[in-house]
């Protein structure tokens, strides 16, 4: 077993220079629920799932994103709803969201 089932890593990048990123779309503020929901949810710690801030994941033209690890499931979410159905599909059931899946064509 792995020390952790699944990661869920959300883009908090920030750009000074004027450019998109996520940070500009409420990455910060859907990272912090996800955290919480997963926490609330009795997900969190070993064997479970790890909430994980990272920089710049070269997919800002679909921010804000997160990606799921080991799954490799990318996702755009709008809202906190969007943060709660991939908590409870996908890092609870292991059921992919597929209306916010991220597009492989989606790039910087």
């Amino acid at each position: 077993m792995s020390y952790f089932q699944r990661h869920i890593f959300f883009c908090l990048n920030q750009r000074d220079n004027g450019e998109n990123c996520c940070a500009q779309h409420g990455a910060q503020a859907a990272f912090d629920h996800c955290k919480a929901s997963v926490k609330a949810a009795g997900l969190a710690g070993v064997g479970g799932v790890r909430v994980n801030k990272a920089g710049c994941l070269d997919r800002c033209a679909g921010g804000p994103v997160a990606v799921v690890y080991p799954d490799a499931v990318w996702y755009s979410f709008v809202d906190n709803s969007d943060i709660d159905e991939i908590v409870d599909s996908h890092l609870k059931n292991g059921q992919v969201v597929e209306r916010l899946v991220l597009p492989d064509s989606v790039g910087r």
